[in-house]
């Protein structure tokens, strides 16, 4: 404390004008030194210093800006990415069900064209079938009427003789006579 009140009695002395001295007390000197040095940079650093640290805040009220609009910017993709991923799904599951209808419809149509086509080959396979058992049944009565007439013809030979195959023809001759006079 008595270092303190030397430095003021100095400081005093120094003021009124009482004369120049040289102070050897190392730790009075830099304490005024000191004292001196921190006056002079505060009266002619303040506005070097204030200015300093106005662009100092400024810079990081510009970053801090900078990075909330980028925030707010990310904010808006993502919320418009996720706005596009949920049309994205809404699509997909449109296009899934779409193709599944549309696989089934076709499976349908595939099923009923199968029934169809059996039908048609049944029914083609049952006229054929029923062809076949005209034919035969015409080949059949062909036979069977050939087998008549060639009996008949037998018979007709075996019983002709020539007075009964001379009256035929007069009877027949007859007929075309009267159909002849008939006619005109």
């Amino acid at each position: 404390m008595n270092e303190v009140t030397h430095l003021i009695t100095s400081v005093n002395l120094l003021l009124l004008g009482e004369g120049f001295a040289i102070n050897t007390n190392l730790l009075d000197t830099n304490l005024i030194n000191l004292a001196l040095v921190i006056g002079v940079l505060v009266y002619f650093g303040k506005g070097l210093l204030t200015t300093l640290l106005n662009n100092r805040r400024e810079t990081i009220l510009s970053t801090i800006r900078d990075a909330e609009q980028r925030y707010q910017e990310a904010v808006k993709k993502l919320d418009e990415a996720k706005a596009h991923l949920e049309q994205a799904k809404t699509k997909a599951n449109e296009i899934r069900e779409n193709g599944i209808s549309q696989i089934e419809k076709e499976k349908q149509e595939l099923i009923n064209a199968a029934e169809n086509d059996s039908k048609r080959l049944n029914d083609s396979k049952n006229d054929s079938i029923r062809f076949e058992e005209q034919k035969i049944i015409e080949q059949i009565k062909q036979k069977v009427s050939r087998s008549a007439l060639e009996r008949a013809f037998e018979l007709l030979n075996n019983r002709l003789n020539s007075d009964l195959h001379a009256r035929m023809i007069n009877y027949h001759i007859g007929v075309l006579t009267e159909m002849e006079t008939f006619a005109d």
